[in-house]
């Protein structure tokens, strides 16, 4: 089934295809469980696109490093 969705982080238009996950816009992200959760804690159960799922993956990896950084100052 396939559905055409709005990111509710960016409000972009893109086409979920969770019946068909191997041709989904975000097939091939692949998120550990720590950044998972970092996403899921603003968007629970739902689907971003592609470019949001980078961002935030990027940002989580950005934090870590921030929060590591001020831990050993």
């Amino acid at each position: 089934m396939h559905e055409n969705k709005n990111c509710p982080r960016c409000g972009s238009l893109f086409e979920c295809r969770v019946g068909d996950v191997a041709n989904c816009q975000c097939y091939g992200i692949q998120l550990t469980l720590e950044e998972e959760c970092f996403i899921t804690q603003n968007y629970p159960g739902q689907c971003l696109c592609r470019t949001c799922l980078q961002q935030l993956q990027n940002r989580y990896h950005l934090f870590v490093e921030k929060k590591v950084y001020y831990i050993q100052r």
